[in-house]
């Protein structure tokens, strides 16, 4: 029971975690489950202490929702980056290598096709060397 604690110290009164240290009346109560914040005919924000004693809940609830906000801005931040990151990867690379796979393929069939027209030229040359000779 946390009126035990009323006009005690606030120490005292924070042992037990389900009670709420109004430092403005000095009084220990129950902290209000059902509702996030305490009300304010319990206790005025800035004068109740809960957890520890040096931090009143108005500060808490700034603090906390300031150090909560900052690590999803960060994470989102941190998601748009990466995202940016891949995407501007694979544009870069996709192209590229699909473009010099191309032009490698264009210059094997090139290469074959040279080769296979200088072959069809020293035939008919060699041919033509025959004929002439009469070793056909």
């Amino acid at each position: 029971d946390c009126h035990q604690y009323t006009n005690r110290t606030c120490e005292e009164c924070l042992k037990n975690v389900t009670c709420l240290w109004c430092a403005s009346s000095s009084r220990c109560v129950e902290y209000p489950v059902r509702r996030v914040l305490p009300p304010a005919d319990l206790c005025e924000l800035h004068s109740a202490r809960w957890g520890v004693c040096w931090v009143n809940f108005e500060a808490l609830i700034i603090a906390m929702s300031v150090v909560g906000g900052t690590i999803l801005i960060m994470l989102g931040v941190c998601c748009c980056c990466c995202c940016k990151k891949k995407s501007k990867k694979q544009v870069s690379e996709g192209p590229d290598k699909d473009d010099e796979r191309a032009a490698r393929e264009r210059e094997k069939r090139r290469g074959r096709q040279e080769q296979e027209e200088r072959r069809a030229e020293m035939k008919s040359r060699h041919d033509e060397i025959r004929r002439k000779y009469g070793t056909v």
